[in-house]
């Protein structure tokens, strides 16, 4: 009889396990990261399931004298402000509370992702903070500390687990080991990056703040809803393990949050009656919206989301479900 292997809290396709086997080849002055867009929740894995898209944060930072920010691509002028940049806040945050030097950067900065839209930036950018930090203050953090300091300060484990893993993340925050009555960890598993699902992200005119989608949440729930969102969930990661789209429109029915946010996301309200129907497999808010997204049939005319939304929508994006972070300091 062969030993039981050791539990593993995270599990993914992310490199950052290769990167700290490669610390005598990497250079500790430069790192390059590219960390992916991510859409929350897929309905009823509400703070729990998160998705990879291809849509991507790509930063080349390097030791400065000072800081700076030389940004490109989706809302530059937003990203390349260094007052309030969660990025650099999440960096000096943690180098301080470990009594680590701050050491100035230089960020090369290259952004795909739409902004207060629920498609994960703030995930992103909190991961980078993280993975500078540990980086350039030489904290020497495993993938498990990584991932739980990212989780804490997001509040919930979703996004950035999809963020770091890649594929459909599922996640959850508890103890750190059984029976513990303090300390929490972030354990999380991912898989389904290879899918070759067709993914179309439907943007709106205007953004949403999370905290202003939370408080439209109620307290507490029916034990019906609960029930609901158990079998919901349970179907949903079923329909990506097994490769099977035509079990979604029913999967990703959800009671948790969708219903009380329709009011703030009135894109939602206008396409979800295509789920299931004419190629369409699912319609979810991305995260707390109000951000839409659609799996569909690769068959699907992204028209129809124009015809149905009408002037709710700005953009409709083609996508695809999309792997872990990329991490690279070599020299």
């Amino acid at each position: 009889m062969t030993d039981a292997p050791e539990p593993r809290a995270v599990e993914g396709r992310a490199t950052l396990d290769r990167l700290s086997q490669e610390q005598s080849e990497a250079d500790p002055d430069r790192l390059r990261l590219t960390l992916p867009a991510t859409s929350a929740n897929l309905g009823p894995g509400f703070d729990s399931l998160g998705l990879a898209l291809s849509l991507f944060l790509t930063i080349e930072a390097s030791a400065a004298e000072i800081f700076s920010i030389d940004a490109s691509g989706r809302e530059a002028h937003l990203t390349s402000t260094l007052d309030d940049n969660l990025i650099l806040t999440t960096y000096r945050e943690i180098l301080e509370r470990h009594q680590r030097p701050v050491r100035p950067l230089s960020l090369r900065l290259h952004n795909e992702i739409p902004l207060g839209m629920g498609c994960g930036s703030s995930a992103a950018a909190l991961c980078a903070g993280v993975l500078l930090a540990n980086h350039f203050g030489q904290l020497g953090w495993t993938m498990e500390q990584i991932l739980n300091e990212a989780a804490h300060r997001e509040g919930h484990p979703d996004n950035v687990a999809a963020c770091f893993l890649g594929g459909l993340t599922a996640s959850k925050t508890g103890p750190a080991v059984p029976k513990a009555s303090e300390g929490l960890s972030t354990a999380a598993l991912s898989f389904g990056a290879e899918l070759e699902w067709r993914l179309l992200l439907a943007l709106p005119h205007a953004s949403l703040s999370t905290a202003k989608a939370r408080q439209l949440l109620p307290d507490s729930y029916s034990r019906a809803d609960a029930i609901h969102a158990v079998q919901s969930t349970a179907l949903l990661v079923t329909a990506f393990a097994l490769d099977r789209p035509d079990l979604l429109w029913t999967a990703t029915d959800d009671r948790l949050h969708q219903p009380y946010r329709t009011a703030v996301c009135p894109l939602l309200r206008s396409l979800l009656p295509l789920s299931g129907r004419d190629g369409v497999y699912s319609v979810t808010l991305s995260g707390a919206g109000p951000s839409v997204l659609l799996i569909v049939q690769k068959s699907f005319s992204a028209d129809l989301v124009w015809a149905a939304a009408g002037q709710e929508v700005t953009e409709v994006l083609e996508l695809s479900i999309a792997g872990g972070a990329r991490i690279s300091s070599k020299r």
